[in-house]
């Protein structure tokens, strides 16, 4: 490599904005890492099939063993790591996620920035190959590091301090940057359900597992980045912690290594533990304040973004899932994870849902109180769609019902209107309080928002939501309230419940939207 042909780097050394997008780099990746930790504890199993099958999983991480005795629940699954590993702590998937968000939005934002500057300077020369000499360079010195050797200088990748990185190093910067971000990115998105439900192909695009081969694939993306750490951070050892401090904390490129940047690097660690820690009192001790702040950040982007999309899904009758998993006790009084059932439901069942009434009432013109069969008589609607569980589950299923919009024209609801909540038999199951979902209006009105009271041509299985439940394909499957009781119309969800969106919401910290 002709060294005149790089042009000027200007100073020596690695400019403010390199040293400062790097520590933030660190720590929204652990901040990233450890919240995708505990979404992961949700549901700590990866499939490569888009049934997530019980027992078909490639990678097991639980020692929990399903009853053979009795129904049992995806949440049965959960289990709960410790705080020092995830954040948070514990069964903390609703916080978990709106950190893992939220920290991939900084993470971005950090990483546009470090682009945009990249290739504004002539920085970017020190990190994207120019020659096709770098590989043999760098099978070299993974040679020498492997045989515990330092690295003989590889000119001009050494000597240089325009080049400050071995050809091992340089390959490994960019391809972390500008492969693997990207990988992260993509397979991130291939996870959501408005994204898969208003582009199917993206979806298709993962093979025949779909979104199970994307989550699977990001977990394997977040062991390469942790793979990554350790290897770097035996580098800086290797190489000389001061060393390498002064490169990092100072910008210098050349150093015998100050205890000046030694020090500082290690306040900077130091201040990163604290941040991280930080993060995991809030989300355990303020649950509720820690929910709004994140919230305020992610749900507006979010709404901006994914909340207007449709679904237009149309899997095949040959796709449909063997094994359609299940979540949510019924309100039996059988089941005592269901906070000891609900009466009604009961007498409702054991009459095989002869007397049961759908309500529905608010800023409506004519409220209505429908019965199975009346609702069974109105104009049917079938899909076959794909479930996403929050907790990472997918199953695909053939639904028949109403369509949402059928019963909004029949009631029509008056100027100021926005939002329908669903009203369930069920409780929560931690709270014990009444179970509900608010959704917008409009939501409403898409093309597959449904009131499903058959699933694969029969009538809705108990353990699947019997007698109706909701189905609105671009959410996750928490706001498709089962075993509904009434529909109510709104014009502020505010109003209802702790006035988060939901009973998930108001508990658990889930997030209103329910898009990724």
């Amino acid at each position: 490599m002709d060294l005149s042909q790089l042009g000027d780097f200007g100073p020596l050394g690695f400019p403010l904005w390199v040293r400062l997008t790097h520590w933030f780099n660190v720590l929204f990746l652990l901040l990233l890492a450890r919240s995708g930790l505990a979404i992961l504890a949700a549901h700590p199993k990866l499939y490569w099939n888009i049934h997530s099958r019980p027992g078909s999983e490639w990678l097991r991480l639980s020692r929990k063993q399903m009853p053979t005795d009795r129904m049992w629940c995806s949440t049965d699954e959960e289990v709960a790591w410790p705080s020092w590993l995830t954040l948070p702590g514990g069964h903390g998937l609703g916080l978990g996620r709106y950190w893992h968000f939220f920290s991939a939005l900084m993470w971005l934002l950090c990483g546009l920035i470090y682009v945009a500057l990249l290739f504004l300077s002539p920085q970017w020369r020190r990190l994207v190959p120019t020659s096709w000499e770098i590989i043999p360079d760098a099978w070299q010195t993974l040679l020498a590091y492997l045989q515990f050797q330092q690295p003989e200088p590889e000119p001009p990748y050494t000597y240089d301090p325009r080049l400050p990185f071995n050809a091992l190093q340089q390959l490994t910067y960019f391809g972390l940057i500008f492969l693997l971000t990207p990988f992260q990115i993509l397979t991130g998105l291939g996870q959501s359900p408005s994204i898969l439900g208003r582009f199917p192909w993206f979806e298709r695009s993962f093979g025949k597992g779909g979104r199970q081969t994307a989550r699977s694939l990001h977990f394997l993306g977040l062991v390469l980045f942790g793979g990554f750490l350790l290897i770097h951070l035996v580098m800086v050892f290797w190489h000389g912690f001061a060393k390498e401090m002064d490169k990092m904390v100072l910008g210098l490129a050349e150093s015998p290594g100050t205890w000046l940047g030694a020090g500082l690097g290690l306040g900077l660690i130091a201040a990163i533990v604290l941040v991280l820690a930080a993060a995991n009192y809030a989300s355990e001790k303020h649950r509720r304040a820690t929910h709004w702040a994140l919230s305020t950040v992610v749900d507006f982007l979010r709404s901006k973004t994914l909340h207007h999309l449709i679904s237009v899904q149309d899997y095949a009758e040959s796709e449909i899932s063997p094994h359609f998993r299940i979540n949510g006790y019924p309100p039996i009084a059988a089941y005592p994870q269901a906070q000891g059932g609900d009466e009604t439901y009961e007498r409702l069942l054991a009459g095989n849902f002869a007397d049961y009434r759908l309500e529905v009432s608010g800023l409506v013109e004519r409220p209505m109180s429908l019965s199975l069969a009346e609702l069974r008589a109105l104009p049917k609607q079938q899909q076959t769609t794909l479930h996403h569980c929050i907790q990472g589950w997918t199953s695909i299923g053939r639904w028949g019902g109403v369509p949402v919009r059928a019963i909004l024209d029949r009631c029509q609801p008056r100027p100021g209107a926005k939002y329908l909540v669903f009203h369930s038999f069920g409780m929560h199951e931690e709270s014990g309080k009444p179970y509900y979902e608010c959704v917008a209006l409009k939501v409403g009105t898409h093309p597959q928002a449904l009131l499903a009271y058959e699933l694969n041509g029969e009538p809705l299985p108990v353990q699947h939501g019997a007698p109706v439940r909701v189905r609105i394909e671009t959410k996750l499957g928490f706001k498709m309230v089962k075993f509904l009781r009434a529909i109510e119309v709104l014009d502020d969800y505010s109003k209802v419940g702790d006035g988060m969106g939901g009973a998930r919401e108001d508990e658990q910290q889930f997030d209103m939207g329910a898009e990724i």
